[in-house]
């Protein structure tokens, strides 16, 4: 999407068939790319949850909060929070690369998090995707703490229509490439919701091919608007 192409508005947008599987097969190698580098000595985090471990809960389940219907319009993000790691960052579009892969954030911009935006936007019906990278050569970047994010904690999401898409962490996993099923991490997991998925690299990183080993994905549903 290019800056100033008009964007369908409301929860009835669709993705075509064709685009959606781009995105499940990209998203399933977009980790390679991530990471050009690795933070030298870096003890990353997310290592600790396993092999696609979940974090309990489950959407507007047990001691988390009722789900909020879809937020009116699809009004593209600018920024995200996450209190419980300190991240405030601002957020670019990205769509997916000359190989077919999601374009992260510019890696000399490791602060930044992207947004894939040929898919919902966060607040609306669907299941939003914002990437951004765990580290650079030399320091952790945006998601580097990905990870520590607990189920229940907050997320909030500012839109460019001046409302905020306030989301509930259901879970957290750590997934392995191999035998890597992209449906069913970046699908929607629920008809009619407005779902996010935070992701970064993770697991453990191969210096000989330069990449790490999962993906580190925070799932959370939509639960108020500010």
């Amino acid at each position: 999407m290019t800056p100033g192409e008009p964007r369908a508005s409301g929860s009835g947008r669709l993705i075509s068939v064709l685009a959606w599987t781009l995105l499940l097969l990209a998203l399933g190698l977009w980790g390679r790319e991530l990471s050009d580098g690795h933070f030298p000595g870096a003890a990353f985090p997310g290592t600790a949850l396993g092999d696609a471990s979940a974090a309990a809960g489950e959407e507007g389940g047990g001691e988390l909060p009722p789900p909020a219907p879809p937020l009116a319009g699809d009004a593209a993000p600018l920024a995200v929070e996450i209190d419980a790691i300190g991240v405030r960052a601002d957020v670019v579009e990205r769509g997916l690369d000359a190989g077919g892969g999601v374009e992260p954030p510019p890696f000399e911009r490791p602060e930044l998090v992207g947004w894939w935006a040929d898919g919902p936007s966060p607040g609306a019906e669907g299941a939003a995707v914002l990437v951004g990278h765990v580290d650079t050569e030399r320091e952790p970047a945006v998601f580097y703490a990905l990870s520590a994010v607990e189920a229940g904690e907050p997320v909030r999401v500012t839109r460019e229509d001046g409302s905020t898409a306030e989301f509930t962490v259901s879970g957290v996993e750590v997934v392995e490439r191999a035998g890597f099923d992209a449906e069913r991490v970046y699908g929607q997991r629920r008809d009619g919701a407005a779902e996010l998925r935070l992701i970064t690299c993770g697991g453990t990183f191969d210096e000989e091919r330069g990449s790490y080993s999962a993906n580190v994905v925070v799932s959370a549903y939509l639960t108020g608007r500010g």
